[in-house]
């Protein structure tokens, strides 16, 4: 069935947009209409009749999207603030998510609506899909009667975590693809280029230098064991995954990450800038801080993060302040993180003043990863040339010693 891309406006004037299945676009601005929306526009997606990836890959292993979670939550929160009962607007999202395996999520949390639980305990039963900070969001928001405000602060928090690993990765890429280009053309050369000229030397007679012969062994050994070599790399390869999984293997890859330089500054300014946006959206919301610390705590991914708050919920339960706890570890977190902090319990201001930290963290992550491309570029220049230039000198070396000797 095809799919379209529809723009339109719900009842009290606020915009909606998403993608949704019909058989043709007359149908679909009908479903529209009578879910109370004006529709603005509605157009065809391209390639949407033919077969997709995911159209292959079984149900229950498709991926659910960051940004697919985002605009559901989204959506959702603007239907509810148009009128429409949670029931009746997760119903209509039923229709509009694309994901098989995340429309048969949202069935399910109808359904369990339905037998009288709560949204927050519904959505409880899928934790690999809505984290427990989106849950305690939700919880707070229906205890409140404010569950469209939870719903918004909850798609924004989404959509800052989608931003800030977006900005990160394509900093990230760009070294990457060099690094894979300059490990392929080395290994193309080894196994065409060095054999040629090991003919060629041997008939020159000449004595190799230490480098020359070790690029000849690296050649020799690749083009004679590749089946072992792609067999030990795949098996070394493997090691590191299973190593990386393991309880110290994932404190040593934290430690790493941290402790990197350049990576390592902005990796402490986006952990900082999500323990921050976290906290304050939880607070906000009605969340006391010690539960805040727990949720915020299972929302980062660094251990070292993780322990840091672990030991601020001990430390607030002993009476000392939130402040006091960041100041403690200012080799994770930035002394302004604390100071702020301390200026926000003075004040009775914590959220807002955690808020604000958010969007000046999130500010320096976005200008510190516009710079990484340019601070990597002559690193890998260097790199590069170090690598060809130890090639280039071993494969002439030879030539040049039997000249000069002639």
């Amino acid at each position: 069935m095809p799919v379209f891309h529809y723009k339109a406006r719900s009842k009290d004037g606020q915009n909606l947009e998403g993608d949704h299945d019909a058989a043709d676009q007359y149908v679909l601005a009908r479903d529209l209409r009578s879910e109370g929306m004006s529709v603005v526009s509605i157009v065809l997606k391209t390639g949407s009749g033919k077969k997709m990836l995911n159209d292959y890959i079984p149900v229950f292993l498709q991926p659910i999207k960051l940004e697919e979670k985002m605009n559901f939550t989204r959506n959702t929160a603007v239907m509810i603030g148009a009128g429409l009962s949670l029931a009746k607007a997760l119903e209509v999202m039923s229709r509009q998510v694309q994901n098989p395996r995340f429309k048969n999520i949202v069935l399910e949390i109808i359904e369990t609506i339905k037998r009288g639980k709560s949204f927050a305990d519904a959505i409880g039963e899928h934790p690999k899909v809505f984290p427990k900070f989106y849950q305690e969001m939700v919880r707070a928001g229906e205890k409140s009667g404010q569950l469209e405000n939870a719903l918004k602060l909850v798609a924004m928090q989404l959509g800052k975590d989608y931003a800030l690993k977006r900005k990160v990765k394509g900093a990230m890429m760009y070294p990457s693809i060099i690094v894979c280009a300059m490990i392929g053309i080395g290994i193309l050369m080894l196994i065409y280029v060095v054999p040629t000229l090991v003919s060629t030397f041997a008939e020159l007679g000449t004595e190799l230098p230490t480098s020359t012969k070790f690029v000849i062994w690296l050649s020799e050994s690749l083009a004679k064991s590749g089946i072992f070599f792609l067999i030990g790399s795949a098996t070394f390869g493997f090691l590191i995954y299973k190593g990386s999984h393991t309880q110290r293997g994932k404190y040593f890859i934290d430690w790493a990450f941290i402790r990197a330089p350049v990576v390592g500054t902005i990796n402490k300014k986006f952990n900082a800038a999500r323990t921050c946006r976290t906290l304050s959206s939880l607070i906000s919301s009605g969340v006391s801080i010690l539960e805040a610390l727990e949720i915020t705590e299972k929302v980062l991914q660094n251990h070292l993060y993780q322990n840091v708050l672990k030991s601020a919920r001990e430390r607030i339960q002993k009476g000392e302040t939130l402040a006091k706890a960041f100041l403690s570890d200012e080799g994770l977190y930035p002394p302004l993180v604390g100071e702020m902090v301390a200026v926000g319990e003075e004040t009775g201001e914590l959220s807002h003043m955690l808020l604000r930290l958010a969007m000046f963290y999130e500010g320096e992550v976005s200008a510190a990863t516009k710079d990484l491309s340019t601070i990597i570029e002559p690193i890998l220049m260097i790199i590069i040339g170090v690598v060809v230039g130890f090639f280039a000198i071993s494969m002439m070396s030879p030539m040049y010693n039997m000249v000069s000797g002639m």
